[in-house]
């Protein structure tokens, strides 16, 4: 089976046979999956009236257990956005009735954020979606190969997570 990037490679390798390009072989497929899977999810998430910034935010308090709540700057941790674009985030949600703002009883001057009821249903509705349209999208590769897939990702995905 040939794909798109078994094509642009023969072009480098005609075109620039001076360079390896193997590279290519595995970070160009990656590359051309995350833009699938950004589309698959943004669908997945507009079922349930969501863009994907939102399901971001929701299902990292949803994550957090019971009282389903962090402060704005765990909250910066997990989802990786500046503090001015989780202020805004998080005001935006607020006016949808998704979350809601209370203060920190361990710090006068700081909020904690928590889901609320339909933003924890809306944050659950839209997992479930999303997992069944990635089923769907992993159902050509069998379970030991998925695992395989996901232990090389991970190595590769985990030195940028782990940059203090």
């Amino acid at each position: 089976m040939e794909d798109e990037v078994d094509r642009l490679v023969a072009a480098w390798r005609r075109e620039r046979p001076d360079l390896d390009v193997e590279p290519l072989e595995v970070l160009s497929r990656v590359s051309r999956l995350a833009r699938h899977l950004d589309r698959a999810r943004r669908t997945a998430f507009a079922e349930h009236g969501l863009e994907p910034w939102e399901f971001d935010v929701l299902t990292a308090l949803r994550r957090a257990g019971s009282p389903y709540q962090l402060s704005p700057g765990q909250l910066l941790t997990q989802t990786l956005v500046t503090s001015g674009t989780m202020t805004n985030r998080i005001d935006r949600l607020t006016g949808k009735g998704l979350v809601k703002r209370l203060p920190d009883p361990d710090d006068r001057r700081g909020v904690l954020v928590r889901l609320t009821d339909d933003g924890r249903d809306r944050a659950d509705q839209a997992l479930a979606g999303l997992l069944a349209h990635e089923r769907e999208l992993l159902a050509q590769l069998t379970s030991t190969q998925q695992g395989e897939l996901a232990g090389l990702l991970r190595q590769l995905v985990a030195p940028f997570d782990n940059i203090p």
